[in-house]
């Protein structure tokens, strides 16, 4: 008899439901809602949203609105984000994650400070977390993700390493050993480990997930980071694991034989979906 199970313990973390929540109460009010980027890095959500009104626009356009209401994703931005919404009287409804915003505002802190350290970032170039981060530093923070991205760093200053939220721990330290041998012998050097423990707990449970089933589905946005990182994760102890954005993907050719089939996905995954993936298969 095949068995189906959704991991209890996937689906949006507490930052990501608690922006989708203010989205909907805003929309419940039949104001225009407007959502700098995708609310979440899962196209079937964003799209979910849309159809109640949410309209996401980009950096760009929202340079072009005035008199209305913005919503700042769990992300977070960086400072000239809301410079702009001062400017062009944009009420800004911030749904920034509170571990997010308390990184933010250590980094500002010790970029502020009279000694100045040089401000490292453990994260991916580009992504809106670490775009938000970057911008408490003046865009001076520098991003690596790689032991080739150290040659950005130089290794004669006193350095602060932070990490994007939603790396991994092992990652981390990792970087953080690799930077310690780059810079200087004498140079002063602090680690922070600012890894939301929402999500770094998520891995030990989903391995264990994998390992108790024959096959695995792991359910992503193809936009999302955490979820490439947690299905690499699962796929190294349950090689049976495909990734797939939404059910139409699911190929039922790689389940033939098993019996016990898990069904998982990233921070951005929303339960609904890992639903219509069971249906499908049942």
């Amino acid at each position: 008899m095949r068995t189906v199970e959704i991991d209890a313990g996937s689906g949006f973390c507490f930052g990501v439901t608690a922006a989708i929540k203010k989205a909907e109460e805003e929309l419940a009010k039949g104001t225009p809602l407007y959502c700098l980027g995708d609310i979440v890095h899962n196209s079937d959500e964003v799209e979910r949203l849309r159809l109640n009104g949410l309209v996401t626009i980009s950096h760009e356009q929202m340079a072009g609105l005035h008199d209305c209401k913005v919503l700042l994703r769990a992300h977070g931005e960086p400072p000239e984000t809301y410079e702009l919404a001062r400017r062009n009287n944009i009420e800004i409804i911030d749904a920034t994650c509170p571990v997010v915003l308390k990184l933010q505002q250590r980094i500002k802190k010790a970029y502020d400070s009279m000694d100045a350290p040089q401000i490292v970032i453990y994260g991916k170039l580009g992504h809106a977390e670490v775009n938000g981060l970057v911008g408490q530093t003046s865009g001076n923070a520098k991003v690596v993700e790689t032991e080739a991205d150290l040659a950005k760093v130089d290794p004669n200053r006193t350095t602060h390493l932070y990490s994007q939220t939603t790396k991994s721990l092992n990652g981390l330290r990792d970087i953080a050993a690799k930077l310690g041998e780059h810079l200087s012998e004498n140079v002063e050097f602090h680690t922070f480990d600012t890894i939301c423990r929402s999500v770094a707990h998520r891995v030990d449970n989903l391995r264990e997930f994998a390992r108790s089933h024959d096959a695995i589905i792991f359910v992503a946005g193809r936009k999302s980071s955490n979820g490439k990182f947690l299905f690499d994760e699962c796929r190294a102890v349950n090689p049976r694991t495909q990734f797939i954005s939404g059910p139409d993907e699911l190929d039922l050719s790689l389940l033939e034989g098993a019996e016990s089939i898990g069904i998982c996905g990233a921070t951005s995954t929303p339960r609904w979906l890992m639903e219509r993936v069971k249906e499908k298969i049942l």
